[in-house]
């Protein structure tokens, strides 16, 4: 047995002060804590430093982050509102060989945040753009929440009017309906966490899913149930903080028929009968023949009509 005490494990290199190679200049997104300052990373802290200026959401907020780790770089804002007059300004600063730095208020750049029209623009104008990974509460909720980790779809923010959100939900139950089967994470205000998963149980049905409040922070909490049951808790016990919605994957389901017939009716429109049938079949398990016999006869009526 070979003997350890002489030829311990070499240590782990320390972290150098330089920004992980983005000294030569472009556009680094940097990712920041979502709650807890204590979850930057090293090479995070070392890119802002290191940058000629950082852009960010709100310069306050970005403030106590940089007073923590004693970051002296200065800021601008960089958010919806102004995005697009200033990328002429930046693309000049970073096409003659500036370093800056991207962030968010918290988590991970452009993940339901400014920067992807800059980013876009940088990368069609040949300006080099990098990334430093850390936190983001999507990918935290979803590991806490117990649901399926994979495949997974992130969808953001839930349209804030009630019929908008209803219609970007049908859309995902259309979707579901030809054969998408993904846990599925959404952000949501905690002003409107209540209305939106009643939504959600109204147009998923009642799945189990899981709701993730303050991630990081002192009150964090992750609850799960049933959407129904989720939305009567918190109707009765508003939320308050960060909100981050997990809902699990639809259970296998035949499609009835007003299914089979929207679904065929789409398919239609570019495919042809033989294309379409097949298609729909795959999608929903059903008999091919008997998909086949619906789409013909949907494929006459409308010859007919």
């Amino acid at each position: 047995m070979p003997d350890e005490a002489c030829h311990p494990s070499p240590e782990p290199e320390p972290h150098t002060a330089e920004p992980s190679g983005y000294d030569a200049g472009g556009l680094v997104l940097v990712s920041t804590p979502i709650g807890n300052l204590g979850d930057m990373t090293f090479r995070g802290a070392d890119a802002l430093r290191s940058a000629e200026l950082i852009l960010c959401e709100d310069t306050r907020t970005t403030a106590r982050l940089l007073t923590h780790y004693g970051i002296t770089t200065r800021t601008a804002p960089l958010h919806e509102h102004n995005e697009d007059a200033a990328i002429p300004r930046l693309l000049a600063r970073l096409q003659a060989g500036a370093r800056l730095a991207l962030v968010s208020d918290a988590g991970t750049p452009l993940v339901s945040d400014p920067g992807y029209r800059l980013v876009r623009a940088a990368i069609a104008a040949g300006v080099r753009v990098g990334a430093l990974p850390g936190a983001n509460a999507a990918t935290m909720a979803l590991v806490l929440s117990g649901l399926p980790p994979h495949p997974y779809l992130f969808m953001g923010f839930p349209p804030p009017r009630q019929a908008a959100r209803h219609a970007a939900f049908a859309r995902l139950r259309a979707a579901e309906r030809a054969g998408l089967s993904a846990t599925l994470v959404f952000y949501e205000a905690p002003h409107r966490l209540a209305e939106s998963l009643a939504d959600m149980a109204a147009d998923f049905g009642d799945r189990p899913a899981a709701v993730a409040r303050e991630l990081t922070k002192r009150f964090e909490e992750v609850r799960r149930g049933g959407l129904a049951a989720l939305a009567a808790r918190y109707a009765a016990e508003p939320a308050r903080g960060e909100i981050t919605i997990v809902v699990g994957p639809p259970p296998e389901e035949a499609a009835g028929q007003d299914d089979l017939e929207a679904l065929l009716v789409a398919a239609l429109r570019t495919q042809s009968v033989r294309e379409a049938a097949a298609g729909v079949a795959e999608a929903t398990g059903l008999s091919r023949k008997h998909v086949y016999t619906r789409a013909l006869a949907l494929a006459t009526r409308r010859q007919n009509e």
